[in-house]
């Protein structure tokens, strides 16, 4: 059930491969699970053999099996999804957030926003399995808690999961927004079938979800991928970290919004800034290339650290396409080790703003078990 979960629809033949287990044992449990309503089975023409025959049949979980919620706070966003076992969306929502609340309202607000969601689904809350939830902040995999973050000051300290997990009487997993991007896009996204990837959130601010043999790496307190506070001056700005010249500062959607309302003598949102780099305008393009330059140096390192194949960039920013990406490319090629700049390609993710609420999906449909090895 748990590499179905995983798979969302497989044949049966697939399954063995998954778990192991010989075609007869599975042909039997399947039976088994068929007779009391959990599978279904249905006929599938892709993967059909090009001289004919049968297609496919494909094994996934019935709408009475429950259903996955998933949770992403944003800044100034709060969306929720419901989704079957089987990784059908059944209905989902959005609201605008305060990054400035306090954890208790947000929290009630999510809570309103899940009812909402199952009522639209049709779907009572005995059928959800299990709730997941993305944070834009460091989860201390220790204590469960939100490490620091000036991003939701109000979550500092709190014990997300738990607290979420007590209002709705359902169990809830919580991880940050860039390891549920790198989850969602190796699931369903850009970076499927691969097995070193990174996945960088270019936003308001900057962060990397890192998968590394198949597996999503939380280094030992949750910390890993924290490549927005990377030094790139050490004479530049003061970042919120309290450090300075880290790359946020330099190459973050608000740092970018800061250098060009000068030019335009009034204030822009990161929307206005690529609509006007979309149009053409020369400021905006520069300020953004010149972002993906910063980036892409910090990825040189990245990369020669680590050696992923594929870097997947994803967030507000990554709208821009290759006005932020080449620069990036190109930065990586002069400044990381010849043959970890062969080894990598540099992609736009293909799941947009919503890749962070699918990988809060996909920490259910992966339970957390399952994120110690191979996630797809």
């Amino acid at each position: 059930m748990a590499a179905l979960r995983e798979a969302g629809a497989a044949s049966r033949a697939e399954l063995a491969r998954r778990t192991g287990l010989s075609r007869t044992t599975v042909a039997s449990l399947v039976g088994d699970l068929e007779s009391e309503g959990v599978l279904i089975e249905r006929e599938d023409g892709v993967g059909a053999s090009p001289r004919g025959g049968r297609p496919p049949r494909l094994l996934s979980f019935s709408r009475s099996a429950g259903v996955a919620i998933g949770i992403d706070f944003g800044k100034r966003h709060l969306r929720v999804a419901a989704a079957d076992l089987s990784h059908a969306i059944l209905a989902e929502a959005e609201r605008p957030a305060r990054a400035e609340d306090p954890a208790e309202t947000g929290l009630e607000a999510a809570v309103a926003l899940v009812e909402e969601v199952m009522a639209g689904a049709g779907v009572e809350r005995e059928e959800a399995v299990g709730v997941g939830m993305g944070l834009p902040g460091p989860i201390d995999r220790r204590s469960g808690r939100v490490g620091s973050s000036s991003i939701l000051p109000g979550w500092v300290g709190v014990r997300a999961a738990e607290e979420l997990g007590s209002r709705l009487g359902l169990p809830v997993s919580v991880d940050n927004d860039a390891n549920l991007g790198a989850l969602a896009e190796l699931h369903w996204g850009a970076a499927a079938g691969r097995r070193n990837v990174a996945y960088l959130k270019v936003s308001t601010g900057i962060g990397a979800g890192l998968i590394m043999d198949g597996r999503l790496f939380h280094g030992t307190g949750g910390m890993a991928g924290e490549i927005g506070h990377t030094i790139m001056d050490e004479q530049g700005p003061v970042c919120r970290c309290g450090k300075r010249g880290c790359l946020e500062t330099l190459a973050g959607a608000s740092a970018l919004v800061e250098l060009l309302e000068p030019r335009l003598e009034r204030v822009i949102s990161t929307t206005e800034l690529l609509e006007l780099a979309a149009a053409g305008d020369s400021g905006a393009r520069r300020v953004i290339a010149d972002a993906g330059m910063h980036i892409g140096g910090a990825v040189a390192t990245l990369c020669d650290l680590f050696n992923p194949e594929l870097i997947v960039v994803g967030g507000e920013l990554s709208a821009a396409g290759d006005v932020l990406l080449d620069p990036m490319r190109e930065q990586v090629d002069r400044n990381a080790i010849p043959a970890t700049a062969r080894d990598v390609e540099i992609v736009a993710g293909v799941l947009g703003s919503r890749a962070e609420l699918l990988g809060a999906l996909a920490l259910v449909l992966a339970p957390p078990h399952a994120l110690d090895r191979p996630v797809y």
